[in-house]
């Protein structure tokens, strides 16, 4: 018997479940459907990602629409267009068989003019973005103010991205008398005053501790040196063979720079950020979805949409800015019941902020270190020998096998194994019997004793203070210094700190083991034709400095609308170019070419995402950004030589 039977639901939404394939309710959806089908209430319901809201809420409203009337009685509000647009295909799922139910998405990157036409036909409910509910209320394109329910999904994400004034708007639009239903995975206090400002005696679920991380998802974080970032998370890939994963970065640049490094390594990999096109989202997704694509690399922001089932690991390449979000990324994996691992990458000056996502989530962290060279070539070897083992014989191959037996004729059973295998191989232990161990040395106790020291701006002990020939005549202050370093030398945000910026040099400190990488990079940097120069300083920075940076001792000056350009430069630093660069990068994703055994010329090893010989190769169709090329990415020269790099490629 299917227990959904037993919540109250009509029998056609019952066949609609049955054709999904959902057999037992999850524990958000047993405690909100027979809620909200007994009752017209308010409801804030708090479950993490991943728990299926998005039935808990969508079957019931089903349930209580009238199909008969063409009018909107209902709005569901969430974050990206990506969520937006799963939410509109499961509530048609969900009402395949309800006659006269019409569901039409809106949001941005499409025409506004098509998607008012759907409505003018007659959608009983709309799924929306904010911003482009908010743009076709005030252009008298939709009317919301007879609605019966408004669902808020996702609700502290939409928050966390800037949409308070909109929602605040567009529910101030709707009649008091409706039913709103709230879901979240956490409760900050923006989403609590909207409770409060737009609900009235609202019922509460809460799915697990409220904010508290998935029983399904293991913690674990690697402590490394910031230069080592990119070749911990290779490496990390390499010891996971099926890796099925997002990889979460802060920045839109980072994100794009990791991908096309991946990429560039021979990885299965795309990039997923604000600057694709709708098209271009699409296109990556259908390949992520269909696992063409097995390392997605992404913003917060653009990951809000991700629904893909059997997701192995999220990967933290770099932590948030916000803490609470390492709850949605990790909501990424072990959904619906299944296993994940949720992976962070950090540096010493970040580890702190482990202890402070456990106290979040209510769960521990295990800290492992990076695997090394030959742990990750025995982990491989192995699953070669099983993808050979499981491997499904093709008979036409019969026909060949008189000429290869006479090939192979005086070779044992023993040798031709070896061989076999080494023809794969070989390349690959030649790569990382040269490497070095990439785990950062701790005394087992940073992370607790960093916790009770004061914060790094206040604490320089052992600190490296640097003089940069730039200042605020270069149009940058303090802030746009920092983020411009930091993105620069690739450091996390406090591995930058105490930055003076003057008329025409300024002032700035790291720990003394990014001492090389800012010596090397920025003594390579030129603006407007003259060369950046940096030279460590005998100043030790003396003044006190609040949380950011900023002296309280005066002597700070700003760069005004000054700029070389004629423009206020941005944080990111444009008019840079690196003279570091290794070349141009992959173009786009070419498909690799994949000849069994052997027949390529590359000296570094073939890798099909641990020897597995049916994975997918790459899609020469799926997008690429633009507006990146400008900055190619630095490669050390242990990313040069990848196992997977320099690969013939089809054209």
């Amino acid at each position: 018997m299917n227990k959904f039977e037993q919540l109250g639901l009509k029998e056609s939404l019952q066949r609609a479940i049955i054709d999904l394939g959902f057999e037992n309710p999850t524990e958000v959806q047993e405690k909100a459907i027979p809620m909200l089908l007994e009752q017209d209430t308010d409801l804030v319901a708090l479950a993490q990602t991943g728990t299926g809201k998005t039935a808990a809420f969508g079957f019931p409203l089903i349930q209580k629409i009238d199909a008969d009337n063409r009018n909107t009685q209902a709005l569901i509000l969430s974050p990206t267009r990506e969520l937006c647009l799963q939410i509109t295909n499961e509530i048609k799922l969900y009402s395949k068989y309800e006659k006269g139910i019409h569901v039409v998405a809106i949001y941005g990157g499409a025409s506004i003019t098509e998607q008012a036409r759907e409505i003018k036909r007659g959608a009983q409910i709309i799924v929306a973005t904010p911003g482009r509910m908010q743009d076709m209320i005030n252009r008298g394109l939709v009317n919301i103010k007879n609605i019966d329910y408004c669902v808020l999904d996702e609700a502290d994400e939409m928050l966390n991205m800037g949409f308070y004034e909109d929602i605040v708007s567009i529910l101030s639009d709707t009649p008091e008398e409706k039913s709103t239903w709230l879901f979240s995975a956490t409760m900050p206090q923006e989403v609590a005053r909207i409770a409060k400002k737009f609900m009235e005696n609202p019922q509460e679920i809460t799915v697990g501790a409220k904010n508290s991380g998935s029983a399904t998802v293991s913690h674990e974080f690697y402590l490394v040196n910031a230069r080592d970032r990119y070749e911990a998370l290779k490496r990390l890939a390499d010891a996971n063979p099926d890796i099925f994963s997002v990889v979460f970065c802060r920045t839109k640049r980072d994100t794009q720079q990791v991908a096309e490094k991946l990429i560039e390594d021979g990885y299965n990999a795309a990039a997923l950020h604000g600057d694709l096109s709708q098209a271009q989202r699409d296109s990556v997704m259908k390949s992520f979805r269909g696992r063409q694509i097995q390392m997605l690399v992404a913003t917060d922001v653009a990951a809000r949409g991700i629904d893909v089932d059997n997701v192995t690991h999220v990967v933290n390449y770099q932590l948030p800015d916000e803490i609470e979000t390492y709850n949605h990324r990790s909501g990424r994996t072990g959904r619906a019941g299944k296993l994940g691992t949720s992976i962070v990458i950090v540096t010493k000056s970040e580890i702190r902020k482990i202890s402070a996502i456990e106290r979040i989530i209510k769960q521990k962290f295990e800290e492992k270190t990076i695997p090394s060279g030959i742990e990750i070539c025995e982990i491989q070897l192995l699953h070669l020998a099983n993808k050979i083992k499981d491997t499904e014989v093709d008979h036409e191959i019969d026909n060949y096998l008189p000429a290869i037996n006479n090939v192979l004729e005086g070779l044992s059973k023993e040798e031709l194994i070896k061989k076999m295998v080494s023809v794969e191989f070989n390349r690959f232990i030649n790569y990382y019997k040269k490497t070095r161990d990439l785990s950062a040395q701790s005394s087992g106790n940073d992370r607790r004793e960093r916790d009770d020291r004061e914060p790094r701006e206040f604490n320089s002990g052992g600190a490296v203070r640097y003089f940069v020939n730039i200042g605020s005549r270069d149009n940058f202050d303090w802030m746009t210094l920092k983020d411009f370093l930091k993105e620069t030398l690739d450091l996390g945000r406090d591995d930058v700190y105490k930055v003076d910026v003057k008329e025409g040099f300024s002032f700035f400190n790291t720990d003394p083991e990014h001492t090389d990488k800012v010596m090397e990079i920025l003594n390579n940097i030129t603006l407007e034709g003259r060369r950046i120069n940096v030279e460590i300083s005998k100043n030790d920075g003396g003044g006190r400095r609040d949380h950011n940076g900023r002296s309280s001792g005066g002597g700070r000056s700003f760069g005004g609308e000054r700029s070389f350009g004629g423009e206020r430069r941005s944080s990111g630093g444009g008019g840079f170019r690196s003279e570091r660069s290794s070349g141009p990068r992959s173009g786009g994703f070419g498909p690799r070419k994949d000849s069994g055994f052997g027949g390529r010329s590359s000296s570094a090893p073939k890798r099909e995402g641990g020897f597995s010989s049916d994975r997918a190769p790459r899609r020469s169709d799926a997008p690429r950004s633009e507006g990146f090329s400008d900055r190619p990415a630095r490669r050390s020269q242990e990313s040069s030589e990848s196992p997977r790099a320099r690969r013939p490629r089809k054209s």
